[in-house]
């Protein structure tokens, strides 16, 4: 006897919709562990699962949260993720480069008009004189860890300033604000979800906008194991679409605007089912909203930005100099933008 949740059901009813269009799901049933964080910018992958994209491609997905990205690029070398979407890394070109990981497409991308990413000051280096990153010499700059993309977006930062800043690994992003909030450090970058209310708050300040010095960024890929990427072509290929359906659908709510204000605020609250839970939807509802960055239409990835990362990582000797965009990047997915 078969039993139909009602998730179930309504992914069937899914994919017999779109049959036309999508043909017949890749796998029946394949189940897949994705790595994400509570972030807006990984709504991608919450809209394919709560509206049955997943589904409709023959997976099953379950998620697996994380706090930082080198912990993701692990789980996807170890096999406790299968799928993931997070900032590139020193940890993940590392891995690459031992045939654990490959990057198959492109997530979160900065773009001139969008709101992008914030660089933000604590109220006491704020008041100190650190109204601008033309200010950044000799203070401190939070990041998780070393080779993380927190310290890429830094070192570019102060590196166009002339400026020389200390980075201060804490390794998750809750101990970054809390140290930042606290004046432990004197600044950050991150993603407008979470600048915005922290410089509403009073506790921190906007200084500047990371687009300013990285132009086009390639903030976040899609990645699995070298194995799926050489190997379960089939299944790869049915994840890339259904994650690409989620991301047109994210884009045309909040970031291009197109669907509607019904769509946009159905977009808000599903969205809120995994970024800012602990907060009522009124509460939550403006962050997501002004977190909305561009999802690249199709999973496309940037590859100027993508060698930029690459070479400033072996610039700062954080992994080998033999390694390549080769050597992180399987080109054969996506288109390259």
């Amino acid at each position: 006897m078969t039993h139909l949740t009602r998730r179930s059901t309504l992914g069937l009813m899914g994919a017999a919709a779109t049959a036309p269009l999508l043909g017949a799901p890749a796998y029946a049933s394949t189940k897949l562990n994705v790595g994400a964080l509570r972030f807006t910018s990984h709504a991608a992958s919450f809209v394919a699962f709560e509206r049955g994209y997943f589904s409709d491609e023959g997976l099953d997905v379950e998620f697996r949260f994380f706090e930082a990205a080198q912990p993701m690029a692990v789980a996807i070398a170890s096999g406790d993720a299968d799928y993931a979407v997070t900032a590139i890394s020193g940890g993940l070109i590392s891995l690459a480069e031992k045939g654990a990981a490959k990057v198959i497409g492109g997530a979160l991308s900065e773009e001139a008009g969008i709101d992008g990413q914030k660089i933000l000051a604590s109220d006491a280096a704020f008041q100190a004189g650190l109204t601008s990153p033309a200010m950044l010499d000799g203070k401190s700059f939070g990041v998780t860890q070393p080779g993380s993309s927190f310290h890429y977006m830094g070192a570019k930062i102060s590196g166009a300033e002339g400026a020389s800043v200390r980075f201060t690994p804490l390794q998750k992003v809750g101990a970054i604000i809390g140290a930042l909030k606290s004046g432990q450090v004197d600044a950050w970058s991150i993603v407008p979800h979470i600048a915005k209310p922290l410089a509403a708050s009073g506790a921190v300040h906007i200084i500047g906008d990371v687009a300013d010095y990285l132009p086009g960024y390639q903030v976040t890929t899609v990645f699995t194991s070298a194995a799926n990427a050489a190997n379960e072509r089939a299944k790869t290929e049915a994840f890339l679409r259904a994650f690409s359906r989620g991301a047109d659908d994210f884009n045309a709510a909040l970031v291009d605007k197109t669907a509607g204000d019904d769509a946009a605020e159905d977009m808000v609250k599903l969205v809120h089912k995994y970024v800012y839970t602990d907060r009522p939807y009124e509460k939550a509802k403006p962050s997501i909203v002004n977190g909305a960055m561009r999802i690249n239409a199709g999973a496309a990835l940037n590859m100027a930005s993508v060698k930029d990362q690459v070479d400033w990582f072996k610039s700062e000797g954080l992994i080998k100099d033999d390694i390549t965009v080769d050597t992180l990047v399987d080109p054969s997915y996506v288109e390259a933008v």
